[in-house]
């Protein structure tokens, strides 16, 4: 059943009030000798560590919390060349890089599947019948490595593991094959995987959602930081982005999702949970993963830098210092990570009123259709399919009908075609970045062909890897849907912030490079779970401040 508690934050929280922005907690004298009761693991999709630092001297709920009393490490990197959803949240709570859990990008191409759609989903199980990567069965079985609460479990059956999140790849890669529940949102309300019936929880939850999306929206109010973004930028076709405030209609999901709604409804579900479950309550440690999706519905619609970003950051601090403030009145002693699966970048035709004259938009002709009837023409094998891709940079798939001298011949022309265009910075075929060695060292210093070989899978990746140069939009025309994006190797989308809080940790902040792949053996050495260091890329972080060490013995 629905407690009160709960259920009065879950209805507080959709009725959209003005959220009480709670103070950071009291400074720590020392560290904790036990282990938390609960691990809270948040990843704020899109968060870039750009965005982090923008509006930091803002925060007055959550991020303050986090950032005045807790261990920050402001220069995070999800540390591969494929900087999408997918491959990111598989790195936070396994410890391993995309070349590690498999999850390469949001989609790969198979074109030996047994499907005519060749494309694969990350978070899908394609052998099911009559699927596609668009309308598929959602499943962990491309993840080839356990999560923190897998690991936990196989250590303690009596730990139980939630995720909950705004996506369903966001949930299933931070939750992980074993976790006791797996919730994600759709238009319908919260789902999980297949066959798997609602509790009387999500029932409630769903409601509640379905009564607030029946109802209209006026938007929100505007911050005074978020006046000087408050301003339009036209993207083609009459369109303008950058003055947006979240108004919608009544029943209108989409705007829904790319709002702070989105966000408010999946953390007051989090915290129902919790308290539902007893989470933290009991002698082991519980964790639970939350997705917070709507940062990057915003910034692929509206971009980074406009009033829709800025109001969207700053109901995220108000919404997480309420998540906080229910934890702590319930007594729970817990831990919480709070970073990001990748960062992102503005869209262009901003950027090039804001100084950025270089900014620009993909050349249509690096999309795969065209590449394809480029290359065709050249070596006279027009009118065939020879190249897959899912976008003019990335992986990209030639035909495996191709006799082996048509091979040659189409990768040699299309290597030539791509290195010659002036909007690419490099392209790598499988065979280098095999021959590469797994990277090590601080992740800023990485070569584009290092952070590449952390992206590769053998049997998942491309016959070549496309990379843009900086400040190449990979979208072609704005008005027909996102406006901006991420995926590059670059810093704008690799950096992101990794913060970590609990009560009696003494605050630090340490400026140099750290991975995501991090996250996994710091928290297990807080809690005393053995990880054998050959099964992970990530290494412990010292999380106690001056003298002592978190990780030791780790």
């Amino acid at each position: 059943m629905l407690r009160k508690a709960a259920a009065a934050l879950l209805l507080a929280t959709c009725a959209m009030p003005a959220v009480a922005r709670p103070g950071a907690a009291p400074a720590p004298q020392s560290a904790p000798a036990t282990a938390p009761r609960l691990i809270v693991a948040i990843a704020v999709d899109q968060f870039s560590a750009d965005l982090f630092s923008e509006y930091r001297r803002y925060y007055e709920g959550g991020l303050k919390r986090l950032t005045a009393d807790g261990i920050v490490f402001p220069r995070g990197y999800q540390s591969h060349a494929a900087t999408e959803t997918c491959p990111g949240h598989s790195t936070i709570l396994t410890g391993s890089r995309p070349s590690r859990t498999g999850i390469i990008a949001n989609t790969w191409f198979d074109l030996k599947a047994g499907r005519e759609d060749k494309a694969i989903y990350c978070a899908e199980d394609e052998t099911q019948p009559g699927t596609s990567s668009g309308a598929y069965v959602a499943s962990p079985v491309h993840l080839r490595v356990p999560t923190l609460g897998g690991r936990m479990k196989a250590a303690n059956p009596t730990t139980r593991v939630v995720s909950v999140a705004g996506k369903d790849r966001a949930a299933i890669m931070m939750g992980g094959p074993t976790a006791d529940q797996t919730w994600w949102l759709s238009p319908k309300g919260y789902v999980s995987y297949k066959d798997v019936p609602t509790p009387p929880l999500i029932a409630k939850v769903n409601a509640v959602f379905a009564q607030r999306l029946a109802q209209s929206s006026p938007g929100f109010d505007l911050p005074p930081q978020c006046v000087a973004k408050d301003f339009p930028v036209g993207i083609g076709a009459g369109q303008t982005v950058g003055t947006g405030r979240f108004a919608r209609e009544a029943g209108d999901f989409r705007i829904f999702r790319a709002s702070p709604e989105q966000d408010a409804l999946t953390l007051a579900l989090a915290a129902s949970v919790i308290e539902t479950m007893g989470l933290g309550k009991q002698a082991q440690t519980d964790i639970i993963s939350i997705g917070l999706s709507a940062t990057d519905y915003v910034g692929h619609a509206f971009g980074t830098e406009g009033a829709e970003s800025c109001i969207q950051i700053d109901r995220l601090d108000q919404e997480l210092g309420a998540f906080f403030a229910q934890l702590d009145k319930d007594g729970i002693d817990y831990a919480v990570v709070l970073t990001a699966d990748h960062g992102g970048h503005d869209l262009p035709e901003r950027h090039r009123e804001n100084a950025m004259p270089m900014e620009q938009r993909v050349d249509e002709a690096l999309t795969p259709k065209a590449l394809t009837a480029a290359v065709g023409a050249k070596t006279g094998l027009a009118g065939r399919k020879l190249i897959w891709g899912d976008g003019p940079m990335g992986d990209l798939y030639f035909d495996i009908a191709l006799t082996p001298s048509q091979r040659a011949a189409v990768e040699a022309e299309t290597l030539r075609t791509l290195r010659a265009h002036p909007q690419v910075q490099a392209v790598f075929t499988k065979a280098e970045i095999a021959a590469s060695p797994s990277p090590s060292g601080p992740p800023e210093s990485w070569s584009l062909l290092q952070e590449a070989r952390a992206s590769f899978d053998p049997e998942r990746s491309g016959d070549l890897l496309l990379l843009l140069k900086p400040r190449i939009t990979p979208i072609v025309d704005p008005t027909r849907g996102y406006v901006a994006t991420h995926g590059s190797p670059w810093d704008t989308d690799r950096r992101v912030p990794i913060l970590f809080w609990r009560k009696g940790l003494r605050p630090f902040e340490q400026p140099l490079g750290v991975e995501t792949v991090d996250i996994l053996p710091t928290l297990a050495a807080l809690i005393g779970l053995p990880v054998p260091r050959g099964e992970i890329d990530g290494r412990c972080l010292d999380l106690i401040a001056g003298e002592g060490d978190s990780c030791a013995g780790r």
